[in-house]
């Protein structure tokens, strides 16, 4: 550090002595003597051109904020409470706008810092003594404006210690203090400002722009802060322009067809100088596109005529930031106050005074001379306070304050005798500038934080078209930690706001798909069945979900089942109802007449057996329509293939028993067939059904009972038992094994006599069943997965049809002998039918009548030919085959019997075969 200031030093100490020419008299600085000199750097030109330093007089941004440090610096020497007994002079210069002039020209508050040296060691060229006018030294400096100048000033005025209070500078690097320590400033960071320009540009839903930043710090740390935090808020950066240093007007015309060529991107963030900013509303004149840009300018545009003068309709619509600040009135009537007579320290002022009249204060000039009667504010010389007036009297007040705290712990009031002795350093200063707090000149709490900034605080504006060839800046809104605008001021060229968006939003159901940036994508739909996650993902709705209308959300599938007042629930559980009623007639029938013919002949205990599996059927069938549960399930599974193999396991049974007995002919009059009696045929009936019953149980063990959502046609949801499809067909296929088995029976037993029809009603019911399931296979399994309705009804419809089938063929006709011709119920002798309709075996047990002659029976009677004078009428071949007789016990020993003895015998029932 000592090395670097004494190269400074070095190169400076001697450079203001080169032409021997020394005045304290300057027209590029201000010089008003004090106890305490306040530095000052203000951009009183624009920046030369053709390697000029120095431009054209800024009016506004030069003038005017020069000519309020002088104003505070008056206010302050008249104030008694704030310094005291001290009088504060000035030491301005002119920065030309340029950083590297103002580096320059900063070079005067290095010397009155250097050790002094002895004059007489110099002398002018011609031969006079040297004339030197010691400059006191600056306590502080006033500035920079622009970013640019304040960071390449920073630099130096930190070797020396001088502190530093900026009125506009707003770069972000200007934050850190281990570059620029010295530095602080009453202006809010561009950090504030990018995220009220990201704020501004989102409520305007512009998520595609361009930027353009001037090359340097405060232009490109600004744009990059602004990039940085508009990404999180999901607008993206089209392109990226510079503009450069010594960039010329045709380079500039390229920038803006550069701009014009995204034809997506109309809005354009701008950090740039104002002298940048006219540049560009220029070059927009110039290829005539006005309309087709809209800039979102920071503050170093603001709310100044300088960049939108003579450029009005390029620049309407713009939006521009400037830090929060107030009207000072007192400083409008000072100004407007001011003439070329009564302002002689201020050398920069009739230059400002012919500009802004456009006259000439001299004879050599071409233009006409000032009348003298001119004034500020006068027609034709429009004044509007500059926007950063507030700011420089704040800076000049932060410094005073900092060094009135200082000098009261050092010194008593007044302050006019130790100010040299107290004031020993600028890091004094600068620890007491850190700490001041006080009340601006607008009104606003003026402090700083750690870093030396202030506060962000901003005011919007809108450069519109009041009325024809009228424009002015609009106050909007303003930004103070959130974003506020008042939408009824809001004037655009067009009707609506400018659009500048890269895509369009997704319709419902969409999902972005991305193209490179964030902010620009394609569509694509989600599948039905899916919702949207987020903008870029569809995924599947949970299962028993489906998607919204719009596919924003999943909510739950209605669970649909059978409404006891629909006809697919109405139907079966009539029909069903119907049945079950006459099944327990049937049995209560029965049960009244078990001991007449027809009942006992029907084989009652297997038509016993037989109703209960058809009353089975039929309550399993209603269960079928009930909302399902684990009870429910469990007992579907049982009752239905049990109920079932109930019934066609009798029906197989009694065929099977009148199938062997008629096919063996004579051999069962002469020995009975095994296993025909009654507990014979109960005990295979169930042997048969215990099969299903032992199946059903494993299958429970196996796969426990539960309930299950199904989805059908992707809209609902239906509640059903858990099964399956496996164990389902192999209990089905079981019961109609059986149903085959039984039709098979029926067919060979179709052509026995008359009066044992029962089995010619067996195998028509098995023919019946046989249809109805054919039937119900293709409906139900082509309902499956379709309409449950179909699904349900049918199979509920088919097991009780296939009950009703046997309730009506097996029962119907003996129900009506017994209830409608009790003459009927009585024994019948069946010798004449057995020889009509079962010739063979007539012949047979004729013959084999002859052979033996007589013999008796166990009741006590002989069998002899029928053409024998013996009464044979009544005698039957149940007397044969009834279930009290054993025909073990028949014997040729016993067949000598009295004819006496020969009685007249029973005629048998069918059933009893």
């Amino acid at each position: 550090m000592q090395k670097i200031r004494f190269l400074y030093i070095l190169f400076y100490a001697f450079l203001p002595f080169q032409d021997a020419k020394v005045s304290p008299k300057d027209k590029n600085k201000i010089q008003l003597d004090g106890d305490l000199i306040f530095g000052g750097l203000f951009p009183m030109h624009e920046k030369g051109k053709s390697g000029k330093s120095c431009g054209t007089i800024k009016k506004e941004k030069g003038i005017q904020r020069l000519e309020a440090m002088l104003f505070a610096v008056d206010r302050i020497n008249a104030d008694d409470s704030l310094l005291p007994g001290v009088s504060l002079g000035v030491h301005i210069l002119d920065t030309c706008s340029s950083d590297t002039y103002a580096l320059e020209q900063c070079m005067d508050f290095i010397k009155a810092r250097l050790t002094s040296f002895d004059m007489s060691d110099y002398k002018c060229e011609n031969g006079r003594n040297l004339v030197y006018a010691p400059v006191k030294p600056v306590v502080g400096v006033i500035g920079a404006a622009a970013s640019t100048v304040s960071i390449m000033v920073a630099n130096i005025l930190r070797l020396f210690q001088i502190p530093q209070i900026s009125y506009a500078s707003t770069s972000i690097d200007l934050s850190d203090k281990s570059r620029f320590e010295y530095f602080s400033r009453v202006v809010p960071p561009d950090t504030f400002q990018a995220q009220a320009m990201v704020d501004i540009a989102k409520a305007f839903g512009w998520n595609y722009v361009s930027t353009l930043a001037d090359e340097g710090d405060y232009g490109v740390k600004g744009i990059g802060a602004f990039r940085e935090r508009s990404t999180d808020a999901g607008i993206c950066v089209a392109q990226s322009l510079t503009i450069l240093r010594d960039d010329a007007d045709s380079r500039i015309e390229q920038l803006v067809l550069e701009l014009l060529k995204n034809e997506r991107a109309k809005v354009v963030v701008m950090f740039a100088n104002e002298d940048n900013a006219k540049r560009v509303l220029k070059a927009l004149l110039k290829v005539n596109t006005t309309s087709e840009l809209t800039f979102l300018a920071s503050d170093s545009w603001g709310a100044k005529i300088h960049p939108v003068k003579g450029q009005e309709t390029a620049a309407e619509g713009a939006v521009t930031l400037l830090p929060k600040r107030h009207v000072i009135k007192e400083f409008d009537e000072y100004f407007t106050n001011l003439t070329v007579d009564n302002n002689n320290r201020n050398p920069w002022f009739p230059e400002f005074w012919q500009e802004t009249f456009n006259c000439s204060l001299t004879n050599k000039s071409r233009t006409k001379q000032c009348s003298g009667n001119e004034f500020i504010g006068m027609k034709g010389a429009a004044y509007n306070q500059e926007g950063l007036v507030q700011f420089v009297i704040d800076s000049v007040y932060a410094l005073a304050h900092a060094l009135h705290n200082l000098l009261a712990e050092e010194c008593t009031i007044p302050f006019s005798n130790c100010t040299t002795n107290a004031i020993r350093s600028g890091e004094e200063v600068l620890k007491y500038i850190r700490n001041v707090s006080f009340q601006g000149v607008g009104g606003d709490l003026v402090g700083f934080n750690e870093e030396g900034d202030s506060f962000g605080k901003y005011d919007i504006f809108q450069y519109q078209q009041i009325s024809k060839g009228v424009y002015k800046y609009v106050h909007i809104g303003d930004w103070i930690d959130r974003l506020r605008l008042k939408n009824s001021r809001i004037k655009w060229k067009k009707e609506n706001a400018p659009y500048s968006v890269c895509s369009e939003a997704c319709p419902s159901g969409f999902a972005r798909l991305e193209k490179g940036l964030k902010c620009c994508w394609g569509c694509f739909q989600c599948a039905f069945n899916q919702y949207l996650a987020d903008e870029y993902t569809c995924k599947d709705c949970p299962e028993g979900s489906k998607p919204s209308r719009n596919q924003s959300i999943c909510s739950p599938l209605p669970v649909l089942s059978l409404e006891w007042r629909s006809f697919w629930m109405l139907l079966p559980v009539a029909f069903t109802s119907i049945g079950a009623v006459l099944t327990i007639l049937v049995i209560a029938v029965f049960i009244r007449y078990n001991e007449t013919p027809v009942i006992m002949a029907s084989g009652r205990e297997l038509c016993y057996v037989l109703l209960i599996g058809i009353l089975m059927a039929y309550g399993t069938s209603v269960m079928m329509l009930v909302r399902p549960t684990v009870i429910l399930c469990t007992l579907r599974r049982l009752g239905l293939g049990v109920s079932l193999c109930l019934i066609y396991a009798a029906m197989l049974t009694k065929t099977n028993r009148i199938y062997r007995i008629f096919n063996n002919g004579i051999k069962a009059m002469v020995k009975r067939p095994s296993y025909t009696s009654p507990r014979s045929q109960i005990v295979i009936c169930f042997g048969i059904v215990s099969v299903q019953i032992v199946g059903g149980i494993t299958w429970l063990g196996f796969e426990k009972p539960d309930t299950m959502f199904v989805l059908q046609n992707q809209e609902y949801l239906v509640l059903k038992c858990r099964a399956s499809q496996t164990a389902i067909i192999v209990s089905l296929t079981y019961n109609i094994v059986l149903i085959i088995i039984c039709t098979v029976y029926g067919v060979k037993t179709r052509k026995i006599p008359q009066n044992f029809n029962e089995a010619k009603c067996i195998a028509f019911t098995m023919y019946s069943t046989c249809i109805v399931w054919l039937a119900f296979i293709p409906i139900y399994f082509g309902a499956s997965g379709g309409d449950f309705k179909i699904e349900v009804t049918s199979l509920c419809m088919c097991v009780s049809i296939s009950a009703t089938v046997a309730l009506v063929c097996i029962f119907a006709p003996k129900v009506y002998i017994v209830l409608l011709q009790p003459h009927k119920n009585i024994r019948q002798g069946a010798s004449t039918s057995l020889k009509n309709n079962h010739p063979t075996l007539s012949r047979i047990i004729s013959e084999q009548a002859e052979s033996l002659g007589t013999f008796p029976f166990q009741n006590g009677g002989v069998y002899t030919h029928p053409n024998q004078t013996t009464q044979t009428t009544h005698t039957t071949i149940n007397d044969v085959f009834g279930d009290d007789v054993d025909l073990d016990d028949l014997s040729s020993d016993d067949a000598t019997g009295d004819d006496k003895s020969r009685t007249k015998l029973n005629p048998p029932m069918e059933a009893d075969i």
